[in-house]
């Protein structure tokens, strides 16, 4: 969850449902500036026990990402205390784990899927087919208190979260480097250890499993509040509002537009081993061109109130290959057509990419 672009969004989860605040997407539809970051992930045949600890020899072999960034990238300040993630995977799991320099570890919320980004906390996205629909987040606290949620599609296309999805089977540890909700000393770190069974990811959508050489989509936001220390508790300062600090920066403030989120590419190969390059989903290059379809169409359609039926009313500059667009007033679709892949997004933010059939 993210600072700044926030609005009372009503989540439904049956039998009952939560207001609460969560971002739209922001007025701003920018270009992307960057490209989002890859972690190549490896296999590991030993189990891992989750503890926090991370003490098995593939942890020890595994890489780390880069230190995160402020969600909007490298032009904001940087971080003041370091975070880094990495991850494993066998036939059954996702592990992640990921160490969180901090001086002050705090942590008050201890009730299942309250809403954790009001403490510290640790998040992880995934969108396992990369379409921006159909995924997944799970936020953590210091104290291991645990907030997991569905999200059919974006806020910014009229998702609404479902709280009571649960990753089930999900293994989570916290470990602290100091001590826990202690104003008199400086502690060093916490780390977040978890085990996501891939069978937990197939809600709405049969079964989820990697393989070799599989892409998804992911992304971490570690949510940071400032604190005074008053009658020997931790205290957030009124009116001051979080930070967000993400692997791979977003360019806007809103962790809910996973077309920005990095990728995470699974090798058969254990951590430590030969090294795998990663290779770019097939599409990646019109993908880019459909998004910038995308934001300028939101942009055409708040001003003429509906879609624009051909690229150059959207004032878009010569793209090879070229987009095709289909348009109503309240709808559309743009197509690309490139190395016999052809690429597809609609008015939600939808995107698909398949081979094209030959005739």
């Amino acid at each position: 969850m993210c600072k700044y672009a926030r609005c009372l969004i009503t989540l439904l989860f049956l039998p009952w449902s939560l207001t609460l605040h969560a971002q739209v997407f922001s007025d701003n539809f920018g270009q992307f500036k960057g490209t989002p970051l890859h972690y190549v992930c490896y296999q590991t045949s030993a189990p891992l026990q989750i503890d926090g600890a991370a003490s098995e020899a593939a942890w020890q072999q595994a890489a780390w990402t880069e230190d995160f960034q402020d969600i909007e990238g490298s032009s904001k300040p940087a971080p003041s205390q370091r975070t880094r993630v990495k991850m494993l995977w066998d036939a059954t799991h996702l592990y992640i784990l990921a160490e969180m320099e901090e001086q002050h570890i705090w942590g008050k919320l201890r009730e299942k899927d309250t809403i954790i980004f009001h403490d510290n906390d640790f998040e992880v996205f995934i969108d396992p087919d990369g379409d921006t629909h159909q995924y997944y987040e799970i936020e953590i606290n210091a104290l291991n208190t645990v907030m997991d949620l569905y999200m059919p599609k974006p806020y910014r296309n009229g998702g609404m979260a479902l709280l009571n999805w649960d990753a089930k089977g999900l293994q989570t540890a916290v470990r602290i480097n100091g001590t826990l909700n202690n104003p008199a000393d400086k502690d060093h770190s916490w780390t977040v250890e978890m085990a996501i069974p891939f069978k937990s990811l197939s809600f709405y959508r049969g079964r989820t499993q990697p393989a070799d050489g599989s892409n998804w989509r992911i992304n971490f936001s570690r949510v940071q509040w400032d604190t005074d220390i008053r009658n020997g508790q931790y205290l957030k300062r009124p009116g001051v509002p979080e930070y967000n600090w993400v692997w791979s920066p977003q360019e806007i403030i809103n962790m809910h537009a996973p077309e920005r989120w990095g990728y995470l590419q699974f090798s058969a190969k254990p951590a430590g081993g030969d090294a795998t390059a990663f290779v770019a989903p097939a599409g990646m290059a019109a993908r880019r061109i459909l998004w910038d379809v995308y934001y300028r169409q939101q942009q055409y359609l708040r001003k003429h109130r509906r879609y624009a039926t051909e690229a150059g009313m959207l004032g878009m500059p010569a793209a090879s290959p070229a987009p095709e667009i289909e348009a109503t007033s309240s709808q559309f679709t743009a197509t690309v057509r490139d190395g016999g892949i052809v690429t597809v997004i609609n008015h939600e933010g939808k995107i698909t990419s398949h081979r094209e059939q030959r005739p």
